[in-house]
């Protein structure tokens, strides 16, 4: 592959933003150096025309989009799926699966394992693994995912599932889940997620101590923080967990953004939640198999019950960045680095430290998606 750089932009790095610097990269992020060193380089030089130049974003969790959704266990959908959020910055990914049955999820998670073995989403962002989102949850905080496909916590059900699931929601009060957290602990790379749980300050801390290191979706579908009892809550902002936050501005007040990245820090990872109605038009639509309406921000169930989101990646930066007021490298960061990082794929994804994959995103000022490269070659441009 040629040799690019990409010129006359603000790069942002894990720790700053360099402004008059330059990008260097083929496949693999060569180096960020000088304009001049650059163009002496480089076969193609690309004017970014001051814009951000960003590390490829990371959604680990999106269910759905245009339409699509990863539990339907259609792999058109899964391209739908990753060909649409490129176009939002993220090139690189974990479909979302939700608590549906068993069947369902063992076909799904077959296809993902196909599908990545055979890099079936060229023109998109890059799958890295699955996230299920259950069945393993607590009944009283399932909140839009399907009670009666809601099982007990079984290692032997995942374990076979171990190369493809990246990480795994689940409530671990439940009834067999400190062995299920050491069994995937010691037996597999899977990351354990605190979420959709009834779990109390000491049964969330229990569970981070046995192996889990991750909440899902903080503050929403779990024990709330209270004085006397922290609840999941309180062991999510009290430990090194990483917590992962829905910044549509609905799901948790913008007025705890900075709340949150003042506490978490680089343990703070922006997610989308999206469901298949991310993209289009306000309307009914289904998820898990429920039907949910959506009206601007807001998706809901019949009963009023908040299901997913409808959020783009690249918006939850601007959020977190103008409500929590900090820099564009501190909230990229929370939506590339960060969630790299709880997933184990820093060595590839995350910055643009030289030797990682050339996963590029130009933004404006607003952090509208200029155009996006996905280990080198350009697959967006707006």
């Amino acid at each position: 592959m040629e040799t690019k750089a990409l010129v006359n932009g603000r790069l942002i790095l894990e720790d700053r933003e360099v402004k008059g610097g330059a990008l260097l990269f083929n496949e693999r992020i060569i180096s960020c150096t000088t304009e001049e060193e650059a163009r002496a380089c480089a076969d193609e030089v690309i004017d970014a025309k001051g814009a951000y130049i960003c590390p490829g974003l990371v959604d680990i969790h999106i269910h759905g989009y245009l339409g699509a959704d990863v539990s339907d266990a259609d792999e058109a959908g899964i391209r739908t799926i990753a060909e649409g959020i490129i176009k939002n910055g993220v090139t690189s990914f974990l479909p979302t699966t939700m608590t549906v049955s068993w069947d369902i999820l063992e076909k799904v998670f077959s296809q993902l394992r196909g599908m990545m073995r055979r890099g079936e989403t060229e023109k998109g962002a890059e799958i890295l693994g699955c996230h299920a989102e259950g069945p393993f949850i607590n009944p009283s905080k399932k909140g839009a995912q399907a009670e009666e496909a809601i099982l007990p916590p079984d290692a032997d059900k995942v374990l076979p599932y171990a190369d493809v699931i990246r990480m795994i929601t689940y409530a671990p009060e439940m009834e067999g889940g400190d062995v299920f957290t050491v069994r995937l602990k010691q037996e597999s790379n899977i990351v354990l997620s605190i979420g959709h749980t009834g779990a109390n300050f000491d049964q969330a801390t229990r569970a981070l101590q046995l192996g889990a290191d991750h909440f899902t979706h903080t503050f929403n579908a779990m024990t709330p923080l209270m004085h006397r009892d922290p609840g999941a809550v309180g062991a999510a902002l009290t430990t090194d967990a990483y917590c992962e936050l829905i910044a549509d501005t609905f799901h948790v007040n913008a007025g705890l953004f900075r709340l949150m990245h003042r506490v978490k820090g680089n343990h703070l990872v922006l997610i989308t939640d999206c469901v298949r109605a991310g993209g289009l038009k306000d309307g009914e639509y289904t998820l898990g198999g429920q039907p949910i309406f959506v009206k601007g921000i807001q998706c809901r169930l019949k009963d009023g019950t908040i299901a997913g989101s409808v959020l783009k990646l690249n918006e939850a930066v601007r959020n977190l960045r103008d409500y929590a007021s900090i820099p564009m490298w501190e909230a990229v960061r929370a939506a590339s680095l960060n969630p790299a990082q709880s997933i184990r794929a820093a060595d590839r994804k995350g910055s643009l430290r030289a030797g990682k994959d050339a996963d590029i995103v130009l933004m404006d000022d607003d952090c509208r998606v200029l155009s996006v490269y996905g280990m080198g070659r350009c697959k967006y441009t707006a």
